[in-house]
């Protein structure tokens, strides 16, 4: 039997080397947070590449990072050789902010052979630390093989 901290690793890296390739998320200063089975926090921080023209984060930038967060969190369940690719998604704003960074988690809701539903939520994290809910998404997703 494969010890659980083994297990996290094993996964960690698998999340890491995908979120590597991600040419996207490099601008953008995503960094993967925390990984276990069917869960990932990825944070965004805040920068001049993620807002809109009032300085708030950008509802596309939280998208992208809620939907990466809900994909990483599939991978962790798709089996070895697979990937996961986005069906759909549907995000609510729930507040806009600035400064700070964002933090996405992602969790799996069911995992079958076919399809995976997962959600996010984003919470926007202050320089004080203060957290506040930012948005929350439910996405659905689907294994296809691993190309590279």
């Amino acid at each position: 039997m494969t010890e659980p901290s083994s297990e996290h690793d094993a996964l960690r890296q698998r999340v890491q080397t995908s979120l590597d390739r991600q040419g996207m998320m490099q601008p953008l200063g995503v960094r993967l947070l925390a990984v276990a089975p069917g869960t990932v926090t990825l944070v965004m921080p805040y920068s001049e590449r993620v807002t809109q023209q009032q300085g708030g984060f950008h509802g596309g930038a939280m998208g992208a990072l809620a939907d990466i967060a809900g994909g990483y969190a599939a991978l962790t369940v798709a089996p070895e050789g697979m990937e996961v690719t986005t069906v759909e998604y549907k995000i609510n704003f729930l507040a806009a902010f600035q400064g700070g960074e964002l933090q996405a988690t992602g969790r799996v809701t069911k995992a079958g052979k076919r399809i995976i539903v997962t959600t996010a939520e984003v919470v926007h994290v202050a320089a004080d630390g203060k957290r506040s809910d930012c948005a929350v998404m439910q996405q659905t997703l689907v294994p296809v093989p691993k190309t590279y």
